[in-house]
């Protein structure tokens, strides 16, 4: 079952008044088991019918490739910003574009991040080590960062990408509870 669209060759028919066509929520976050998929088309200002016209035509495109129902939003980019669209932080931290496979925040010169600090300050020396080996790896085995592209910025940071969020924090926080975590867009 594919869920992460992004990654595929997609051949989509749609107008020049389609900005980009987004995916984001569950499905794209590593290790999660989404129960449907989430799709934003952002419209050029256009009627609010077209939109929902052409968002309904890409969502039958889309739905021939996946067994997973889909769920999508029609939004220009006044919408998008509003304070009352709650998809936006997810559309700007994690939403993967369909049509340029990069991140939609790049659209607007934006890197988004996820930074994870943590203090090993009360744990045993044998737990520093574990944990070490988890960012690391160990006897030729990748750990955490590189295995998903991350980069221990300094003791105490890591920086990696939104995706892996959930697989960094669950790891982690076998051998700390000590974390904080912090969105950002650089």
């Amino acid at each position: 079952m594919m869920q992460k669209l992004w990654l595929e060759k997609l051949k989509l028919n749609y107008s020049k008044d389609v900005l980009d066509i987004v995916q984001f929520g569950s499905s794209v976050i590593e290790g999660s088991s989404p129960r449907d998929l989430d799709i934003a088309v952002i419209f050029q200002k256009i009627p609010l019918k077209e939109q929902l016209n052409q968002s309904q035509e890409i969502k039958k495109q889309l739905q021939k490739l996946t067994e997973l129902p889909i769920h999508i939003n029609s939004l220009d980019l006044y919408s998008l910003f509003e304070s009352s669209n709650f998809a936006r932080e997810g559309l700007l931290l994690y939403g993967k574009s369909l049509l340029s496979k990069n991140y939609f925040a790049n659209k607007f010169g934006l890197n988004p991040r996820i930074q994870i600090f943590y203090s090993l300050k009360d744990l045993k020396k044998k737990d520093k080590i574990k944990f070490n080996y988890l960012l690391n790896g160990r006897k030729g085995k990748y750990g955490l960062l590189r295995k998903h592209g991350g980069k221990l910025l300094k003791p105490g940071l890591i920086e990696i990408f939104p995706e892996y969020k959930d697989t960094f924090v669950s790891s982690l926080k076998i051998i700390t509870s000590n974390l904080e975590i912090r969105n950002i867009f650089y």
